[in-house]
């Protein structure tokens, strides 16, 4: 069954908008998980503009599913991360300024770097995923650094989702199938929403965690968090 985690980021954001503590994310984490979720997902960036460093281990304390911390391998981060130890560790490529993670990592070119985090992850009882872009070579490369997930970009799936669904699921059937077969896990994340989600799910085998943030807090504003979150569940459930 597929987990769905919540990316609670955008609530750090509107947090951070006021310098309080309004909205309490502790305290949305575990409502999240009290509706259903089973999952929270932080993305810290360098200027911690939402998400802080300081979150992390208020969140590990209190989350009772699995804690996904997502970002940049570098120093500050993966000091972080080790000492928090969360279940989950997806690591992103983005410089150091980007407004959303909108690629993957080449895994070809990035071999020595990833392969040396997923080593320290692994020591340290943390899972590994690697975010790439629907690429079989990107796939394999992750395969080859030790990553113990990869976390499938669908940015552009969701692009063109209603121009041509079939096309745009292709690379990510083609990518599980292959992430399968050598023993990785398989999660997706990025502009996943109520309309295409449950055909993604119903394609891409296996999956193993969906991430998703922007649309499901959007649509809270509408719904609620609590409707919202079944919402979403009921699109991954068969």
């Amino acid at each position: 069954m597929t987990k769905l985690s919540v990316n609670i980021n955008k609530v750090a954001l509107i947090r951070n908008s006021r310098g309080e503590n309004l909205p309490d994310l502790v305290v949305f984490a575990k409502d999240c998980e009290s509706f259903g979720a089973e999952g929270i997902t932080l993305h810290p960036r360098p200027d911690e503009r939402h998400a802080r460093f300081d979150d992390l281990a208020r969140l590990k304390a209190v989350v009772l599913t699995e804690l996904n911390v997502e970002g940049y391998p570098g120093e500050r981060f993966m000091a972080e991360v080790l000492s928090i130890q969360p279940h989950q560790c997806t690591l992103v490529p983005d410089a150091a300024h980007a407004l959303t993670s909108d690629a993957g990592w080449d895994t070809v070119a990035n071999h020595e770097l990833l392969k040396e985090i997923c080593t320290q992850l692994r020591s340290a009882g943390i899972r590994s995923s690697i975010f790439v872009d629907p690429d079989t070579a990107m796939v394999q490369g992750a395969f080859e650094v030790g990553a113990d997930r990869i976390e499938l970009y669908t940015g552009l799936y969701a692009k063109n989702f209603d121009q041509d669904r079939e096309g745009a699921i292709a690379p990510h059937i083609a990518c599980a199938k292959l992430a399968a077969e050598l023993g990785m896990g398989v999660n997706a994340g990025h502009d996943l929403n109520l309309d295409n989600l449950r055909y993604y799910k119903m394609e891409v085998q296996p999956l193993d965690e969906v991430s998703i943030g922007h649309a499901l807090i959007s649509d809270a504003l509408y719904f609620g968090i609590q409707n919202t979150i079944q919402m979403y569940l009921h699109e991954l459930r068969d």
